[in-house]
């Protein structure tokens, strides 16, 4: 097993995000959110609001559901395998990625113009926990959390395509609406963080014959054990001979006399 017990919140942070972007999603069904209300409008004031509000509101039903089953998964890995930091990767990537994304220039790549758009979803928080839990265990290189590193690999591998205009690799009839500005704003914040906080919390243990140049007898429960049980193998060893001082008492006298 990979953990020992469960931790709760590992089971209550993810269920009160998904209540929330659904919240969020029926509200926008009844009207509530309208008008880039609540979304991420890079460079403009009142999209700052977004920045907050944006990962509860999402455009249709398969973008909500989308975003939902990574967010569980992502969020239960990472308060069941890093609770000590969880709640600060959380926010702090949340935030530092939404910031991130207003700061970006709304520029289309392929025409050099301003594109003003309305980003909601919760895309860039996916982004910043898969990133973050891959490289962590990278970083850290502890067995369990290498573990963590290859399942999110293995499952979310793919979103590494989603940091690139969807452009590059189709012909769209019209410009896509996947903000791929929140997806490479939230794989940079996954990744700087992995690097900040790798000392903190689990880390690769270190036994005693990874140091080469340390060895204690002490230490060594097995070389002890064999002792206590073989006492008749040590008793013909040859011993180490006692000091006898009136061999040295000329050294003594001279040391004295200086």
């Amino acid at each position: 097993m990979l953990a020992k017990s469960i931790n709760r919140n590992a089971f209550v942070i993810p269920i009160i995000m998904l209540s929330l972007m659904w919240l969020g999603y029926m509200l926008q069904s009844l009207g509530f959110f309208s008008n880039c209300f609540g979304a991420i409008i890079p460079l403009y004031p009142d999209g700052l609001l977004g920045i907050i509000t944006s990962p509860f509101l999402h455009g249709s039903l398969e973008h909500i559901f989308g975003n939902s089953v990574p967010i569980a998964i992502l969020l239960f890995l990472l308060y069941q395998f890093y609770p000590t930091i969880a709640n600060k990767i959380l926010i702090t990537g949340w935030i530092s990625a939404g910031l991130l994304v207003w700061l970006l220039p709304p520029i289309d790549i392929f025409t050099g113009q301003w594109n003003y758009s309305c980003i909601i979803g919760a895309s860039g928080i996916v982004y910043v926990l898969a990133f973050f839990l891959f490289f962590s265990g990278i970083f850290r290189w502890e067995r369990t959390l290498i573990t963590i590193s290859l399942l999110v690999a293995l499952y979310y591998g793919s979103l590494v395509w989603g940091m690139l205009p969807e452009e590059l690799f189709s012909n769209l009839q019209e410009p896509s609406r996947i903000s791929w500005q929140s997806h490479l704003a939230g794989g940079l914040v996954g990744i700087i963080m992995a690097f900040l906080f790798r000392n903190i919390g689990m880390k690769k243990k270190k036994y005693i014959w990874e140091f080469p140049n340390y060895y204690s007898e002490k230490d060594d429960k097995l070389w002890q054990e064999y002792k206590e049980n073989h006492p008749d193998d040590f008793l013909e060893l040859p011993q180490k001979p006692k000091d006898n001082i009136w061999d040295h008492l000329d050294e003594i006298r001279k040391k004295e006399m200086q």
